[in-house]
């Protein structure tokens, strides 16, 4: 049985943060975290640090991040011009990759690597204003992976595509999708190539899945939008455990009118900002032992965290 908390066993570490949406815990204590204007990493002691990002293009905004053995760090522009960009911690930006397949990438949402060297990117939708496509049955997302051959779009179809990670065994690729309002699942070919999808677990009311990280059971800890939930999935049965909600009641259920029978307006989708835990959107286990949970947000101006019963599986930044 995990075990559930309540909003006020929640503390926050850090300061002076904007829009903290994606966090990656290291074993050194850093936590390297997304921001407004770039990167931004919440030191051990609590110290926060800040790297804007120079010579960004216009309407930059980093979403998903990936940091690298170099601490170099990829960015997901979630921004009109897109793409995945990289930084190094002097704020010295470059494009690593703005199209695919002669497609140039639209804004996108989320980059991450894996085990086995592949960078897993994802575009929510193909529409821009991406705000048109909050709605139920919308699925025109996609995954792109890159390795040593290049990038090729490896899954399409996709109902809102949020973060992907390659879950601890490296054979298959999972996948949030907010309006789809599942986590799904791919194995993962030889040729990182991407097989047949699989509905890992379905959600019901109120609950946008965003971020989320793996535990070292292999099962997976997600986190929603709107009503700023914290949710364990055993990837087994597909059986879903609430373990922290911190929401208002009445916005989470307007959210849920709109989503069931209209486009969501945009002020729905950040109901969860007016909440102490901002409107979470990421997760990342870490700590010295791993079973300190720690959250990101889009309206948060540090990172809120949380002891675990169960430790996480170690992260791919982990030892970085």
């Amino acid at each position: 049985m995990v075990k559930a908390i309540t909003p006020a066993e929640v503390s926050f570490i850090g300061s002076g943060l904007d829009r903290p949406e994606c966090v990656l815990p290291t074993r050194s204590g850093d936590i390297f975290t997304s921001y407004r204007h770039g990167v931004a990493c919440v030191h051990a002691d609590g110290r926060t640090t800040q790297v804007a990002a120079k010579d960004a293009p216009e309407d930059f905004m980093p979403n998903g991040i990936a940091l690298l053995a170099n601490r170099d760090v990829l960015i997901a522009n979630l921004g009109r011009e897109g793409g995945v960009w990289r930084m190094d911690l002097a704020g010295n930006l470059k494009p690593e990759l703005l199209e695919v397949d002669g497609v140039k990438l639209p804004p996108t949402n989320f980059v991450g690597n894996d085990r086995a060297g592949r960078t897993w990117i994802t575009v929510s939708t193909k529409i821009y204003p991406r705000d048109q496509v909050l709605r139920k049955g919308w699925a025109d997302g996609f995954i792109v992976m890159k390795d040593a051959s290049g990038a090729r779009i490896v899954a399409e179809g996709i109902g809102y595509t949020n973060e992907a990670i390659a879950d601890p065994t490296g054979t298959h690729l999972y996948v949030n999708e907010t309006m789809g309002r599942c986590i799904s699942r791919f194995p993962i070919r030889p040729d990182g190539s991407l097989g047949t999808k699989e509905v890992v677990c379905a959600f019901g009311a109120g609950v946008f899945p965003d971020g989320f990280a793996f535990d070292a059971h292999g099962d997976v800890w997600i986190v929603s939008v709107v009503s700023n939930r914290v949710i364990h999935v055993d990837v087994k049965t597909g059986k879903d455990t609430l373990i922290l909600e911190d929401c208002d009641a009445a916005a989470v259920a307007e959210a849920e009118h709109q989503y069931q029978t209209a486009v969501m307006e945009r002020r729905c989708l950040d109901a969860g900002r007016l909440r102490p835990l901002g409107n979470v959107a990421s997760i990342g286990f870490g700590g010295p032992d791993l079973r300190t949970v720690y959250l990101g947000s889009l309206y948060g101006t540090s990172i809120a965290s949380f002891r675990s019963d169960i430790a996480g599986a170690e992260p791919v930044q982990w030892n970085y």
